[in-house]
């Protein structure tokens, strides 16, 4: 099974691909593809590891439409749907070792799910129950950034941490094509540049920077930026997950051996909506959402890896447990108490933070006993 506890050191393509051309293994027609640069890289991967790399996708795909129902019933207030962009984040998070660390913005739940985030993990922040749904030091994760590009800056920091404690841990960054317009994003990576930080720039091109379409802010492929930086980087097909994966190994290779980062383009779509509360039928075509769905990352693998019906069979309700344990998690998620919303705001209380807790719980005494 790959899975992200397995340490492999893949072999180094001889040359990076010219960022103008898309790495791809599988096609959507689920024809394998020769490619002299990357197939030694995942040489290693055989029917049985392209099985569970199909697994994971299914079930990524199974939770986020069972969260969108939640949100669609009450359950949840917002939810972000990474549907149609399951190989971008199962491929590229199959590829880390456990003491890598991961900085996400709030669409990574599939990335979350590699790295052992469990059901009620997934959704305490979006029903509103928690600050955070995890511990970052757990699984290895930080908690998503909704500010759009900041995890960038902390990703290259950490990295920066790395290299100084003399490890080969690397920090990943995911990231939209909508952030790549934020002046987070490219100050990190002149500062990754200028120190060789180890640390891989993950670009979800899913072609919407919530209704503005990438070609409106981005008049060659996002992945040129880079080299304006000194970054080398890689355009990979974000709907094969086999790309996906061998594009981040040799990222990763990079980073471990100390040449610097990596900055990764994988072009996928986004299927639905930006969160939940968008309608994209006011902006997207719909032949270009069915020319994409043409081009669906579990269909691919479906196609080449032709599994026996009990074998699907099996990982369908493997999938379904899991979003059956997410909505029972959600159920049963208890209120926070009011006054909770202070702790964990500092490492130590502050005197003005006890002065507002005090404030708040003479505030809340009034109406114990009352009517009101």
């Amino acid at each position: 099974m790959l899975r992200s506890d397995v340490s492999v050191s893949p072999a180094r393509p001889t040359k990076q691909p010219l960022t103008g051309d898309l790495v791809q293994l599988v096609t959507p027609d689920g024809v394998r593809r020769d490619d002299p640069v990357y197939d030694p890289v995942v040489a290693d991967v055989d029917d049985e590891q392209l099985t569970s790399l199909y697994e994971d996708m299914v079930v990524a795909r199974r939770f986020d439409t069972e969260a969108v129902a939640l949100q669609r019933q009450g359950q949840l207030g917002l939810w972000p749907p990474l549907l149609g962009q399951e190989a971008a984040q199962i491929g590229s998070a199959r590829a880390l070792r456990d003491d890598d660390f991961v900085f996400t913005s709030y669409r990574e739940n599939g990335v979350a799910y590699c790295r052992g985030a469990q059901p009620r993990d997934l959704v305490r922040v979006w029903r509103g129950t928690a600050l955070s749904g995890w511990d970052p030091r757990s699984i290895g994760m930080a908690t998503p950034q909704v500010m759009i590009g900041s995890q960038v800056l902390h990703a290259t920091g950490y990295a920066l941490g790395c290299a100084k404690d003399g490890v080969d841990s690397v920090a990943v960054a995911y990231f939209g094509d909508g952030a790549t317009s934020k002046g987070d994003v490219h100050e990190a990576m002149v500062f990754a540049a200028s120190f060789r930080a180890p640390v891989v720039f993950f670009c979800q091109n899913n072609q919407w920077a919530i209704s503005e379409p990438v070609d409106l802010q981005a008049q060659r492929p996002i992945a040129e930026r880079a080299g304006g930086y000194g970054i080398p980087s890689i355009r990979v097909d974000g709907n094969d997950v086999l790309a996906v994966l061998a594009a981040t190994r040799v990222a990763l290779d990079r980073a471990r051996r100390g040449d610097g980062p990596t900055f990764i383009e994988a072009v996928t779509y986004r299927m639905g909506p930006h969160t939940t509360s968008d309608d994209p039928t006011r902006y997207v075509e719909p032949s270009q959402k069915t020319a994409w769905a043409a081009k669906d990352p579990i269909a691919r693998l479906e196609r080449l890896l032709r599994l026996p019906e009990e074998r699907t069979a099996a990982i369908t309700r493997t999938a379904d447990a899991f979003a059956s344990a997410m909505r029972e998690a959600c159920y049963g998620l208890p209120d926070p108490e009011p006054l909770s919303v202070f702790d964990h705001v500092y490492v130590e209380p502050t005197a003005p933070l006890e002065r507002q807790r005090s404030q708040y719980a003479a505030y809340l005494a009034m109406f114990e006993g009352g009517d009101a």
